[in-house]
């Protein structure tokens, strides 16, 4: 049986290995990619529209990334960050856009209004301390405050109609917020990638990493129609296949992916597509989480632009499957367990009560109960006009810690081999709405020694590279004016 080779092997068709692919077609356009997915097309898991919330995640209404301290203090300092790595994004989109590799922003990025909401006094009183730290930081100019039910009633009028009288309720808003179609972009970037020479294999399923003498990996594929196998050499290996890159990464072997664990939570949302509903909201309204909860569960009332058609979405509501995808084996969670991550997955249980707790609860609550929880974002919500549909799943990153034998980490992670051939990516939002930002320091790392040339190149891209925009309010101003003029979306 021959072997093709190849300079690139990206194994997965979500959004971070057509964004990696893309960076590279644009730096390298004389390397051949070849791209693997196990379904019948890109963007169908994590990357697909109705499995994640779309928000464009940029901190702007995102309450776990300002976090109360057990002191009562607060800090932007994380917020900053997630709101930089969101620019870098957007300017990557924009530059692309300006080539006409994307074919027009609103197929994958609207303007969408980012809100906060929150109820009781001792919420109230964090939002407002929460706006004054947020107000004067460039990046989030525009932010808006208001506890007076007549703002809020103007800005989402669902969140207060038929609302208790007297209850306390408070509100931020930033009117320059998106909304992302992740999927859309994800087959727009692999369009771009097919017509400039990458070869796609859809219906492949990756059975074996194998390094060879030479430093480069064979990957062994068989055909899912056909059933036919064959192998790919590949100089460099990224395993962004959501869930799936855990086995994935161990089966390479590398040492460092020793210790790492995964954690499945699935999820549902309640969507409504009824016109008469969709058109009183046009926000993404996020609220505070439940105690024991993970921070991918924090509730939000969405709008979403799938196809040019507006819905609505709430949730999530936490589950959880043994799967590490939705479209996988229910053997994925204990065919992970090995020698060297069951003690760092043991810790996790048992320093994360709360969570169990909190999953059992998601997983016994009735349709009522869901409702009930929809109603305290959106009294008048009627249960005619809501369904539930199932959300991509997230696998959460257990690893080792010195201290607590092993914890939970809620975010992402890359591995790489200590030689920079072969990297993956593991764990969940903020994910897709940084996924440039990651790419970049994953070139960096794998390739240090083309990076320097490449930065010239990646500056034509993305203007701010190297900068923190939040730091130099010109800029800042200067950035998201020429990308949301480019992008058509909203101006802070």
């Amino acid at each position: 049986m021959s072997t093709k080779n190849v300079d690139v092997a990206l194994i997965g068709g979500g959004i971070m290995s057509a964004t990696l692919g893309t960076m590279i077609k644009q730096l390298q356009p004389d390397w051949s990619i070849m791209i693997f997915e196990r379904l019948s097309d890109v963007g169908q898991e994590s990357s697909n529209p109705w499995n994640n919330a779309g928000t464009g995640h940029a901190a702007l209404a995102e309450l776990n990334y300002m976090p109360e301290a057990a002191d009562g203090s607060i800090e932007p300092t994380r917020a900053v960050k997630i709101n930089e790595q969101f620019q870098v994004s957007r300017q990557f989109w924009a530059s692309l856009v300006e080539q006409g590799i994307l074919p027009h922003p609103t197929s994958f990025i609207n303007p969408t209004p980012h809100m906060t909401f929150v109820r009781g006094e001792d919420n109230v009183d964090y939002l407002r301390r929460r706006y004054e730290l947020l107000k004067n930081e460039p990046l989030f100019a525009g932010i808006e405050f208001s506890d007076d039910p007549k703002v809020v009633y103007q800005w989402a009028p669902l969140l207060v109609r038929d609302r208790q009288k007297g209850e306390k309720i408070a509100a931020t808003r930033v009117p320059s917020g998106t909304d992302v179609d992740f999927g859309s972009l994800t087959h727009e970037l692999f369009d771009y990638l097919v017509a400039n020479g990458a070869t796609l294999r859809l219906d492949t399923d990756v059975k074996k990493l194998k390094k060879q003498k030479d430093g480069s990996w064979n990957v062994s594929v068989r055909e899912r129609i056909g059933n036919t196998p064959y192998t790919v050499n590949a100089k460099f290996v990224f395993v962004g296949a959501g869930g799936h890159a855990l086995p994935l990464l161990q089966k390479s072997g590398i040492p460092e992916i020793k210790g790492f664990g995964g954690f499945p939570i699935s999820g549902k949302f309640f969507r409504t597509d009824n016109p008469a509903v969709v058109a009183e909201h046009h926000a993404k309204v996020y609220g505070k989480a439940a105690v024991g909860a993970p921070p991918m569960s924090v509730p939000h009332l969405d709008t979403r632009v799938v196809d040019g058609q507006s819905s609505l979405l709430f949730g999530p509501y936490a589950g959880f499957s043994p799967k590490f995808l939705k479209s996988s084996s229910w053997l994925d969670l204990p065919a992970s367990i090995r020698a060297h991550n069951i003690g760092p997955m043991l810790a996790v249980a048992r320093d994360n009560g709360d969570l169990m707790k909190y999953l059992i609860g998601e997983l016994l609550a009735s349709r009522k109960k869901k409702l009930a929880a929809l109603r305290e974002f959106m009294p008048t919500a009627d249960p005619k006009d809501w369904y539930l549909i199932t959300a991509g799943q997230r696998v959460q990153v257990m690893k080792k810690d010195a201290k607590k034998g092993g914890v939970l980490q809620f975010g992402t992670e890359v591995i790489t081999a200590a030689d920079g051939s072969i990297s993956g990516l593991l764990g969940a939002s903020p994910g897709a709405s940084t996924a440039v930002p990651i790419m970049l320091d994953l070139l960096a790392k794998c390739f240090p020694e083309e990076y320097p040339a490449w930065e010239k190149q990646l500056g034509k891209l993305i203007p701010s590279l190297g900068t923190q925009l939040n730091e130099h309010k010109r800029q800042a101003e200067k950035t998201l004016e020429s990308t949301a003029e480019v992008l058509e979306l909203t101006r802070g």
